[in-house]
């Protein structure tokens, strides 16, 4: 390889990050891995994931990605523990993109992986910080499953909290839907599902204040915010629906993006516009925010990423 060029550098370190890594480093690509402000991601906040294959019996998300990140570091993956501030990306075919970091290192290499992530838009409140993974959640694909038969609440009134209430009513006893107007702002068809729900109450104007319970979360405190009536639900959980952003901010202005900011990449690949750049996971997923799926979408972007530095005859000596 050229002198302080580097075949790849991937910037996050979640499931999609650690994944491009492990194809990467076995495809003699020596990656270095940018971990950034969260080392693996969103599943180090969360207790037990049960839905990742390989894992019979469920496993702790802090505990999963240390084994992801140790599969990368066997295979050769440099793990930077550093985060990346601003990026400098070359528009022709062979060009050398600039990394740098916040400790002020300066990388230079033929191709970049960004797997950044999304991270869920919360309400602000303490009890979030202090009841999350002991009944707070921003997922129900990923945490339903706790819940069954249960009562809980989901937060939100747009598309996603819907998504969330109906998927919810299916396995829980009771879905209260806190909803902070006095109507949806989700598609006709998807507020449509909600009320023909049995189990699925909705409170209009009603907003989250607090939560309480010992350990877990037992009580939600909640309010009418237009008559500020206040009352209690019993509940088992929160599911806070009211979106994610994803995490692009240093991208503005030089990669392309949808109007919620997630990159784009071309069909079927995780190629951005600009050649020997590529993103995968939930940086450019709005859809399905899985951890299986970032995996997935991370081996795509380490062939991606080899076959472009194989195609076009870099130095890899």
């Amino acid at each position: 390889m050229s002198e302080n060029i580097h075949e790849t550098i991937i910037i996050g370190s979640g499931p999609a990050g650690y994944t491009a890594a492990i194809y990467a480093a076995r495809a003699e690509m020596n990656p270095i891995i940018l971990t950034g402000m969260e080392p693996g991601g969103q599943l180090t906040t969360t207790t037990d994931v049960e839905n990742f294959p390989g894992y019979p019996e469920g496993i702790a998300g802090p505990e999963l990605m240390g084994d992801l990140q140790k599969q990368a570091e066997r295979f050769g993956t440099e793990v930077v523990y550093d985060m990346v501030t601003e990026v400098e990306f070359a528009e022709d075919i062979g060009g050398v993109h600039i990394v740098k970091t916040s400790n002020g290192l300066v990388y230079k290499t033929y191709s970049v992986i960004i797997s950044t992530g999304a991270s869920a838009k919360y309400l602000g409140l303490d009890d979030e910080k202090k009841y999350a993974g002991s009944g707070v959640s921003a997922c129900a694909t990923c945490d339903g499953f706790f819940y069954r038969g249960k009562d809980v609440a989901v937060v939100g009134g747009g598309d996603t909290a819907a998504e969330e209430a109906t998927y919810l009513a299916k396995i829980c006893n009771k879905v209260y839907l806190l909803v902070r107007r006095d109507e949806f702002r989700a598609s006709q068809i998807m507020e449509n599902r909600v009320r023909e729900t049995k189990n699925i109450e909705i409170l209009f104007n009603h907003e989250l204040e607090g939560l309480s319970g010992d350990q877990v979360v037992e009580q939600a405190y909640i309010v009418n915010n237009k008559t500020r009536e206040k009352s209690t639900l019993k509940i088992d959980g929160v599911f806070i629906a009211i979106g994610h952003k994803p995490n692009t901010d240093i991208f503005k202005g030089k990669l392309k993006m949808d109007e919620s900011g997630y990159l784009i990449t071309k069909t079927k690949t995780t190629e951005t516009e600009i050649p020997g750049v590529f993103a995968c996971g939930d940086v450019q997923d709005n859809v399905y925010r899985q951890a299986v799926t970032a995996a997935g979408t991370g081996c795509m972007a380490a062939l991606d990423a080899e076959r472009y530095v194989a195609q076009n005859e870099f130095d890899r000596g």
